[in-house]
């Protein structure tokens, strides 16, 4: 049996990518074997309604270090790169889009750096975000700084490209709340890490499945998970309001006292729109903290696999780049 301490583990979740992931695929595996590991890769199809696992059970023969799952719905990337990750067995796990956008040219060199520095993480973070709409670029920039400053790890650049050690997958997998956001929780990990900058490229086929609202969706779960300061400002707007109250009401009843009382049913009205208008972004917030926890405690799984495809060989039997 070949030695195994330098398998590496290729992660993709794929959606609607059909028409390209063979090509992705053939890329990745030049690249991997330039660096001379040994490799597998773990491909996990979130519910695509195209052709995509048509197409990766018939190329399955052409890749003996393949495994492929196919979800029974689709759960969303964040369940998907879960699967992938827990199916993973390198003692690295480089998790990539499907899509092209991430440069797989870098995997030599993120492996480089895994090898010859020890860290734990080496991750790929944007020079460019490449392509994309001004609300999506100004919607990004507006995430990230408020995530950075609610939870206190800084996100700014970064990206789903990364290489994970063994120490971190294992750690990455204690964490088993429902509501994931991969990239958050990467930065938790801590973990000494490294870093290569990179251009965001083109797709290499197809659009993109991220709407505005999930998007939306993905950043309330991002925020949520990781800070429950949100709560706490809505504890100190009651007191700001309880505060503005009391003024208001002193200078009501002076201007009582004194005679001078005129009718106010303007005043009233704005004051009941703020107080009402407030009241309601604060359940919200509660409410949303509130779905959270009954997302959890359902404890039902984060994802169902309906379909697999295990080409690979066994562990310590998988072919090595001469």
């Amino acid at each position: 049996m070949k030695d195994n301490r330098n398998l590496v583990s290729i992660v993709m979740p794929v959606y609607r990518e059909g028409a390209h992931i063979v090509s992705i695929l053939e890329q990745a595996r030049d690249a991997v074997e330039s660096s001379g590991m040994a490799h597998e890769f773990v491909l996990v199809d979130d519910g695509s309604p195209d052709d995509t696992w048509r197409i990766l059970s018939e190329i399955s023969s052409n890749f003996p270090n393949l495994a492929a799952v196919r979800l029974s719905r689709n759960f969303g990337k964040e369940a998907a790169l879960c699967a992938g990750i827990e199916m993973a067995r390198g003692d690295a796990v480089i998790v990539m889009d499907a899509d092209g956008q991430h440069p797989i040219s870098l995997i030599p060199e993120m492996i480089r750096q895994w090898v010859d520095s020890g860290a734990a993480i080496v991750e790929g973070v944007k020079a460019s975000r490449g392509k994309e709409t001004t609300l999506n670029r100004v919607g990004a920039r507006l995430f990230y700084s408020t995530w950075t400053r609610l939870s206190g790890f800084d996100l700014t650049a970064a990206s789903d490209f990364k290489l994970l050690d063994r120490r971190a997958v294992e750690a990455y997998l204690q964490m088993d709340e429902r509501s994931v956001f991969f990239r958050g929780m990467t930065a938790w990990l801590g973990f000494e890490r490294k870093q290569i900058p990179f251009e965001v490229a083109g797709r290499a086929g197809g659009k993109s499945t991220w709407s505005i609202f999930r998007l939306f969706r993905l950043a309330l779960t991002g925020i949520t998970a990781f800070s429950a300061l949100p709560l706490q400002l809505v504890t100190l707007a009651g007191f700001l309001f309880l505060l503005f109250a009391l003024l208001f009401g002193a200078q009501t009843l002076y201007v009582l006292i004194e005679g001078h009382a005129v009718s106010g049913f303007a005043t009233i009205i704005f004051l009941l729109l703020i107080i009402g208008s407030a009241l309601m972004i604060s359940l919200g917030i509660i409410g949303e903290y509130v779905a959270r926890i009954y997302e959890e405690v359902k404890g039902r799984p984060r994802f169902v696999v309906s379909e697999s495809i295990q080409s690979r060989k066994k562990q310590g039997t998988l072919s090595r780049a001469e």
